[in-house]
């Protein structure tokens, strides 16, 4: 049977509604339409094809659990919609670095790591658990631990999924180095399969294509996990502003003062985030236009089957040997890809990639 192995970085709640639904979806008939993917069978692979093999954090409370266990385990609150069995996979411990803000040592529980982790006991644990993908679920924010996963990828020669706003497969240094290692590269920074991005790049994307001259707009989003948690300190948010701002700007054939980002922690709220777009526009005879919208959704749950198909484009690619940064997967599902397209025309690319029309 056809497998493909998979570790992640960072056991929180985007991992637990991933793990979830690969077991979710294991029966799934290839000939019928389930929510949030792209296709059944992606290429010749099954959702239940994808098999997690090795996990790292930093929590103490994850450390030594079976990942099944981990998911589950506080801060994490994600919504239990899946019986997930032993997996055999033991939480490993990983390195500190800035993955964890000062504010949120206590939150994460985060162990004693007097006896730092090295790059060589990463690749340790990706060669002995024989891990073709490292997908990366860190906190925003982690820009030196991002780049020390993605080098330990590049050790064990491992593919890498970059699943936060700190750019590798769209940074040319970084995807050049994937390139030059035969491995394929998808990033960065995950869409949701219908969040704020893509409703705000759709809404700004209408009034382009109907003439509406866009003037203004914002997109404010509050929420109660570890995530928003994580980003009431600014200094983490730099490139989290820089990949939502650029994904919807980029539609735009014009400037346009935008403002977009997280913008407060609400505890209660738990998993769900709320988001608020707002559209200041002009339409024939420069007459005012608005658009005020509000969208309620399960955080974790809304990227977690994006991420399912981009982990198996990602093994098509090894499959066929394609290096360096995934055009297509990364335009499709990611807010900062190497190159920004309308999400039809990505979508298009897909489709195109899995038939093997497109190289990438």
């Amino acid at each position: 049977m056809p497998e493909i192995r998979v570790a992640i970085v960072g056991v929180g709640n985007s991992a637990s509604a991933l793990v979830q639904g690969v077991e979710y979806y294991k029966n799934a008939k290839e000939n019928e339409n389930v929510s949030g993917l792209m296709h059944v069978n992606f290429g010749g692979y099954h959702i239940r094809d994808v098999k997690f093999v090795a996990a790292f954090d930093v929590n103490k409370k994850k450390i030594g659990k079976d990942l099944s266990e981990a998911i589950f385990t506080e801060p994490n609150c994600v919504a239990k919609f899946a019986h997930v069995p032993p997996l055999g996979v033991k939480v490993s411990p990983g390195p500190v670095l800035d993955g964890v803000a000062a504010h949120m040592k206590e939150t994460f529980n985060v162990y004693n790591d007097e006896e730092t982790k090295t790059v060589n006991d990463v690749v340790k644990v990706l060669e002995e658990s024989n891990a073709e993908i490292l997908i990366n679920y860190l906190p925003v924010g982690s820009r030196n631990a991002t780049r020390f996963y993605a080098q330990a990828a590049l050790n064990a020669g491992c593919a890498f999924i970059n699943c936060i706003p700190e750019f590798i497969a769209s940074d040319p240094a970084w995807s050049g180095k994937f390139e030059e290692k035969g491995l394929p590269v998808a990033g960065d920074d995950i869409k949701s399969q219908l969040g704020a991005t893509i409703l705000h790049r759709n809404l700004v994307r209408l009034c382009v294509d109907r003439g509406v001259i866009v003037d203004e707009t914002y997109q404010l989003n509050i929420g109660g996990d570890t995530d928003f948690q994580n980003m009431t300190v600014e200094e983490r948010l730099k490139t989290k502003r820089i990949s939502k701002t650029e994904a919807v700007k980029s539609l735009v054939p014009y400037n346009v003062p935008t403002r977009i980002g997280p913008s407060d922690f609400v505890p209660f709220l738990e998993n769900k985030k709320i988001c608020y777009i707002w559209l200041k526009g002009r339409k024939f005879g420069d007459r005012p236009l608005t658009i005020s919208v509000k969208l309620e959704v399960e955080d974790s749950p809304n990227s977690a089957g994006v991420v399912i198909d981009v982990i198996r484009a990602v093994k098509l690619a090894l499959d066929r040997r394609i290096a360096g940064p995934l055009i297509s997967v990364s335009s499709y599902a990611f807010k900062h890809p190497p190159l920004q397209v309308p999400d039809p025309v990505a979508r298009e690319w897909v489709e195109d990639f899995i038939a093997g029309k497109r190289e990438r």
